[in-house]
């Protein structure tokens, strides 16, 4: 292990890191702009320069490895007017207008102009052509206040195989965006929101819909229900100041209620919903293609993530057929919310309006997709990110930290922890095999606590294999068979394991797929910035959540049992299909 000094201070690290890396186990900080963690090292930015001693020239530290014996100054007054020098020439061609920029004290240039104690720019830069793209419904592009630091341009090619954003052009006309400087809207952009979570200023932010909720609010004639996913009760506190994977679900609620909504409901609602329907259309498929023998899609795909459905729609439209036909949690909570739920209180669909809150961008391409109308009109009329919730609850003066826990509205409220981990990776996997293996066998999962610890965790691809043992009778046909599955995060990794499936080097019966890396918990809508060690945290904090629930299995929810009986009337049946399952359309690339 090399061993070096940082400011006078022994530090060793091991072979093949750089000076940034040791720099931070030293508990030295140095500001970066386009530096990622394990995924982006490229001294674009400039930021990071430091002093080596011999060398003859200041160095970027996210490149630079480090050696033995080396002695790195971090602070000189040569590393200091290094950086303000660069940070300043950043400054005067940044088109950012800070009392009216979304990252107005969310942004990292700001922050470290601060820290650097910028006063005025000496450079009178020309400013980029201005350049706004706000074509999809769920990303707005500002050219102006883009500061080249690729970090948009690796989230999207490098970490989810999509590719839309690149370097156009040359020289001072560079513009990071879609291929000829198109819109967004024009190419296959699955609307993830990753670029958004690792832009470090205000060039790639979600469409605002908070707009149009306060007026739905203020709307005296609409009845304006909320529905929350479950990453959200573990991340939103870090918009308070609360540390990462703090569980806020009761202030939350309460937050929401002060807003104005008139019902405060929950997504997990519609988790444990999607269990049941979606498990129940696994094990028809196997019944079919291992009983009957009949050609039936397998594997079948998870289809709540709406980031991912638009990756097969573009990229892999043959693997339409394998993909489940389950709306996501969203959706079906709103076509549930304007039909069952407002037959209840006597009002008509069109005089609802859903607004969910998702930590992710594509739910909001996903509430106005043409197939969500099952309820006669848009099942979802708005969702908010995380952030988005966290600014509306700060224009409104709620002091979030004084609100006392209160819990959701019932009927469409009452969930399980199963529901609950939707939010990991692996997580509905897991979920999924709690009900589906007591339907084949008659007992709970085999696993200690409930968890499919296989599946659990941060790895991009996972997997499991599961015997089949002591079935009831119904299910004898897969008495001795190995139940296949596996799990994958991020697109790039989906697209590996779904290129494994089709070269026979895999198979299986099952697979979840979640288009940010983490799952929800790491959603382009969340607090920024998710490191690698805010997911863990988040992550840890669901499956607290899940665990302190008395009922844990989807098939347990009295409500789900209550929602079948007075209204669905059975999984995969006529109402269920009309209300809480889609299709889906090949899409064209170019």
């Amino acid at each position: 292990m090399p061993a070096l000094t940082i400011d006078l201070k022994p530090v060793e690290v091991p072979e093949g890191a750089t000076v940034l890396d040791a720099a931070r186990k030293a508990g030295v900080r140095i500001p970066t702009l386009c530096y990622l963690e394990n995924v982006q090292a490229i001294g674009a930015c400039r930021l990071c320069l430091v002093e080596i001693e011999g060398a003859r020239t200041l160095v970027t530290s996210c490149v630079m490895p480090a050696t033995d014996g080396m002695k790195v100054h971090t602070h000189t007054k040569r590393v200091r007017d290094a950086r303000r020098t660069v940070l300043e020439l950043l400054l005067s061609e940044h088109a950012g207008d800070c009392q009216t920029c979304d990252r107005n004290n969310d942004c990292e240039l700001q922050a470290v102009a601060h820290e650097l104690g910028i006063k005025e720019i000496r450079y009178a830069g020309e400013k980029p052509a201005p350049g706004s793209d706000a074509s999809t419904p769920g990303i707005v592009r500002d050219n102006g206040k883009c500061i080249k630091c690729r970090r948009c341009v690796t989230a999207c090619g490098q970490i989810q195989a999509v590719g839309t954003l690149f370097p156009q052009f040359r020289g001072f006309k560079t513009q990071i965006a879609p291929a000829f400087g198109k819109d967004l809207s024009s190419v296959a952009c699955v609307q993830c929101g990753q670029c958004a979570a690792v832009c470090p200023v205000g060039a790639i932010v979600e469409k605002s819909s908070i707009d149009k909720v306060w007026a739905a609010l203020e709307d005296k004639t609409k009845t304006v229900v909320v529905q929350t996913a479950p990453a959200v009760r573990a991340s939103l506190g870090e918009c308070f100041g609360y540390p990462p994977g703090t569980l806020v679900t009761g202030k939350m609620v309460a937050a929401l209620r002060r807003l104005g909504f008139a019902t405060v409901f929950d997504t997990n609602f519609t988790a444990d919903l999607t269990i049941i329907e979606e498990g129940m259309e696994l094990l028809s498929r196997l019944k079919k293609a291992l009983k009957d023998k009949q050609a039936v899609a397998i594997p079948q795909f998870t289809s709540c993530s709406p980031g991912w459905i638009r990756f097969v729609e573009y990229f892999h439209p043959d693997l339409i057929p394998n993909l489940s036909t389950c709306k996501s949690p969203q959706q079906m909570f709103g076509a549930i919310a304007k039909t069952y739920w407002a037959k209840k209180v006597g009002k008509k669909a069109e005089d609802i309006y859903v607004v969910s809150i998702m930590p992710c961008h594509a739910k909001k391409s996903e509430a106005e997709r043409p197939e969500m109308r099952s309820s006669g009109v848009q099942d979802v009329d708005a969702a908010l990110t995380t952030r988005e919730l966290a600014r509306m609850i700060k224009q409104a003066g709620i002091d979030f930290d004084s609100l006392p826990d209160e819990t959701v509205d019932r009927i469409l409220g009452t969930s399980t922890g199963a529901a609950d981990i939707f939010a990991n990776s692996g997580g509905v996997m897991e979920a999924a095999l709690r009900t589906a293996w007591e339907v084949i066998t008659g007992k709970p999962l085999p696993f200690v606590n409930l968890h499919v610890d296989p599946l659990s965790g941060l790895e991009g691809i996972k997997e499991a294999a599961i015997p089949v043992t002591g079935t009831v009778p119904e299910w004898s046909f897969l008495e001795g068979a190995t139940l296949k599955v596996a799990v994958a995060s991020g697109l790039g990794n989906a697209q590996k394991l779904v290129e494994r499936i089709k070269s026979g080097a895999a198979s299986y019966h099952f697979v979840e797929v979640m288009t940010c890396p983490g799952g929800c918990i790491g959603g382009g809508g969340q607090p920024r910035m998710t490191t690698n060690e805010v997911r863990k945290k988040r992550l840890a904090a669901m499956y607290k959540e899940d665990e302190g629930k008395k009922l844990r299995k989807s098939h347990d929810n009295p409500k789900i049992k209550q929602i079948y009986g007075e209204f669905l009337g059975m999984p995969l049946g006529e109402k269920s299909h009309h209300l809480l399952h889609t299709t889906y359309v090949k899409r064209d690339r170019a």
